[in-house]
């Protein structure tokens, strides 16, 4: 009984747990972004207007334009795409927010394949 009762409030403080989405503050602004492919990690900087990202990315700069779907997610099309995959956009979705960064998973549009990283407030 006692192990039912320890259960039953354990089950009551989780399940008012709510993960902080605060994603109208990353709308726009300077950030850094890390994800990790193959147990390698991999960082990029990017500047995010209302419709446009331009990021830079192992001394490349690409424009994409920017469409937020809702608060929380946004499509990427790439402006000046160079081959087929840059043809592609890219769906991101903000899963958590803390005061200064943010952690998103992101695929290609129509892809099941995920990958996530965390990107960081500079300015």
């Amino acid at each position: 009984m006692r192990i039912i009762f320890l259960l039953v409030i354990a089950l009551t403080f989780t399940s008012c747990y709510q993960i902080e989405r605060n994603c109208m503050d990353y709308k726009t602004g300077t950030f850094e972004s890390t994800i990790i492919i193959d147990d390698k990690a991999y960082t990029s900087s990017f500047i995010r207007t209302n419709d446009m990202q331009i990021e830079t990315f192992e001394n490349n700069t690409d424009s994409a334009s920017v469409r937020w779907i809702n608060d929380c997610e946004v499509i990427f099309k790439t402006i000046n795409p160079n081959s087929m995959a840059e043809r592609k956009d890219i769906h991101l979705k903000i899963l958590v927010t803390t005061d200064s960064s943010y952690t998103f998973e992101y695929s290609y549009v129509g892809e099941s394949r995920k990958q996530k990283g965390i990107a960081t407030r500079v300015n």
